[in-house]
């Protein structure tokens, strides 16, 4: 059994993700309680949300040009805590995968410079025995050349 085979990284990263959902609902109940977090954070993303959802939905019916009455503070205040806890899950989500893609970049990249290491050892080896061969085969042709010429007195 290879123990570091285990991927202990994407279960931390599921784990992550895991708990970003109950901390986005703590953070949307916050924000449902602060007035600051009330006016600031969550009613102008959920206006906006609202007034691009209502527009598009009139340019598909065929409606023109019509005022698009805001929504009212309660409701704006709950659209804008989901769109904050939708937010921080995508967000959480979202670093997971650069992490993942960072750490799966760096993996491969170590492989590599593995591998070149590896070729120039080879590479390395083939011209220490070149050079090797070379050698031999003039001392063979020194040799040859000494039995051909006969013994000298």
């Amino acid at each position: 059994m290879v123990a570091g085979a285990f991927p202990i990284a994407k279960l931390l990263y599921l784990g992550v993700r895991q708990l970003s959902k109950p901390v986005a609902n703590r953070i949307k109940a916050g924000a449902r309680r602060s007035e600051f977090f009330k006016n600031y954070i969550c009613l102008p993303p959920a206006q906006l949300y609202h007034w691009v959802d209502m527009r598009a939905k009139m340019r598909i019916m065929g409606f023109r040009g019509t005022h698009i009455k805001p929504l009212n503070e309660e409701a704006a205040a709950e659209l804008g805590a989901e769109l904050l806890g939708e937010a921080i899950i995508f967000t959480v989500g979202g670093v997971c995968m650069i992490a993942e893609y960072a750490r799966q970049s760096a993996n491969t990249r170590h492989k590599e410079e593995e591998l070149n290491d590896t070729l120039q050892s080879l590479q390395d080896q083939v011209t220490q025995l070149s050079l090797t061969a070379e050698t031999l085969d003039a001392q063979l042709r020194e040799v040859n050349r000494r039995l051909l010429t006969g013994p000298t007195k």
